[in-house]
């Protein structure tokens, strides 16, 4: 690459397009393999996941944590008298969380070497690149390989284009500066999820939508139902089986129709509605079709090594497709440069890919559900344990939730892992190193846990799975 450089072919080596977690580690990692590396990024370093996906949705998520305990606060010893949720307070907050970190980003682009250009990317030609800032003035540089990193955003419904203020989608939720009174939540996946528990604690009467059977609706039946009744328990009203409907904004709010089978129209209003109903890649105006790049759905098609039809050219993160999570697109950032340096990684099994959903209680999977096991052709055996039976649960006053380990029942190997309860996305990286060690259930049965620890939980319940 050094030689192909010096001798003019190219300006850099690589160019990332992109400077969410995929894009700026596919950044550094170039760099440091002593790889010349422009970055390019629309907006503030760090992409949609720092400044406006999961940064801010967890430190935000932090202030209504801390509210919920408030309540119980005597039980512990501690009274606390004429406590209220400060909404716009809890927002300054996360967006000083957000551009701490976003800064951070910065700099360590800076200290490895990468060249940082602010502005939208276009490509040019097999191996040019085009920067347009914002002030319209633009350059150019080519590049000996391209890695797309743009990310995704909200994906949009016929008829409901967000306004900002009557239909918002979880980037106008993460900054408003009151609680509204009444929220629809148009889907019952991770986002909306999570932003239905953040705002019923900031005291909005939340209902959320899914026209699926239950809500989150990929993970563990037994995880989705019982984290339904916690959230009705809550206030949280859940309308399974659903779709919304003849929707009307005015003055004061939204309005629309609910339909479910079996049931007569049932009319509803808040005062805005949160569109929570997946994600588009952002794969338009990049050039990528007069490059020869192949999009299908609105993602960018790759093979295992995350490289495009056109052998220079890869893609990474949401713009991919697949599992729609930052440490997914991290790994991806790893296998892209790895591919470039003449490296390569194995492709990524998505079935050892962890997920978390950060309300409370959390959930935390990693593996086949299952029903999904049974599906594939597995003879499987389960095993459980209950938060309610835990030392440390009880101590923390935490007792709701479950571990649900599957394991194929010929070798006894984990497929999936699923937990619920609060705490269970720190306890994630246990299931998701045995899922990914192929880890028996007596390798989780034998392996000795502190005490007291929820981990204990995962023990127990691969013992429940052996008979123990």
């Amino acid at each position: 690459m050094q030689e192909q450089r010096e001798s003019g072919l190219y300006d850099v080596d690589v160019a990332v397009i992109g400077s969410g977690p995929g894009g700026y580690e596919a950044a550094l990692r170039a760099a440091r393999s002593g790889m010349k590396v422009v970055l390019v990024e629309k907006a503030a370093p760090g992409g949609v996941c720092v400044n406006w996906g999961c940064i801010p949705t967890k430190a935000l998520l932090r202030s209504a944590d801390l509210f919920d305990e408030l309540p119980k606060a005597e039980v512990y010893g501690v009274h606390v008298e004429h406590a209220s949720f400060d909404l716009a307070q809890a927002v300054k907050r996360s967006r000083n969380v957000v551009l701490k970190l976003s800064k951070g980003i910065e700099f360590m682009l800076r200290k490895a070497g990468v060249e940082y250009r602010q502005g939208e990317a276009r490509l040019s030609g097999e191996h040019g690149i085009s920067v347009t800032r914002q002030d319209a003035s633009a350059s150019a540089f080519s590049a000996r390989h391209i890695i797309i990193a743009t990310g995704g955003r909200s994906r949009e419904l016929p008829g409901l284009k967000p306004d900002g203020r009557r239909i918002i989608t979880s980037r106008e939720a993460l900054a408003l500066k009151e609680a509204p009174r009444s929220m629809l939540v148009l889907g019952g996946g991770a986002i909306g999820v999570e932003m239905a528990w953040f705002y019923a604690k900031a005291g909005t009467k939340v209902t959320i939508v899914e026209m699926m059977p239950r809500i989150l609706p990929l993970e563990e039946t037994e995880i989705s139902e019982a984290l339904s009744r916690s959230f009705e328990k809550a206030g949280i009203e859940i309308l399974t089986g659903a779709r919304l409907q003849e929707v009307v904004c005015g003055d004061e709010g939204v309005q629309g129709v609910i339909t479910r089978e079996g049931e007569e129209p049932r009319p509803v209003k808040a005062d805005c509605l949160l569109v929570a109903v997946g994600v588009a890649g952002n794969a338009e105006g990049l050039g990528l079709e007069e490059a020869g790049v192949e999009i299908s759905g609105g993602f960018i098609l790759t093979d295992a090594q995350c490289r495009t039809r056109v052998p220079h050219i890869y893609a990474i993160g949401d713009v991919r497709g697949g599992m729609l999570l930052a440490h997914k697109a991290s790994a991806e950032a790893a296998i892209a440069v790895a591919s470039i340096a003449g490296k390569p990684l194995p492709g990524l099994d998505e079935t050892k890919i962890p997920r978390c959903v950060y309300a409370e209680p959390a959930v935390a999977s990693v593996g086949l559900t299952e029903a999904q096991a049974a599906a594939a052709g597995y003879r499987v055996i389960t095993g459980r344990s209950m938060f309610a039976a835990s030392g440390k649960a009880n101590a923390y006053g935490h007792l709701e939730g479950l571990v649900k380990l599957v394991f194929d029942a010929g070798n006894h190997r984990l497929l999936g892992a699923h937990i619920l309860g609060h705490g269970a996305v720190e306890l994630v990286g246990e299931i998701a190193l045995a899922r990914h060690l192929e880890a028996t259930a007596e390798d989780m049965a034998y392996a000795v846990h502190a005490h007291p620890t929820l981990s204990e939980t995962i023990r127990e319940a691969a013992e429940h799975a052996l008979g123990q």
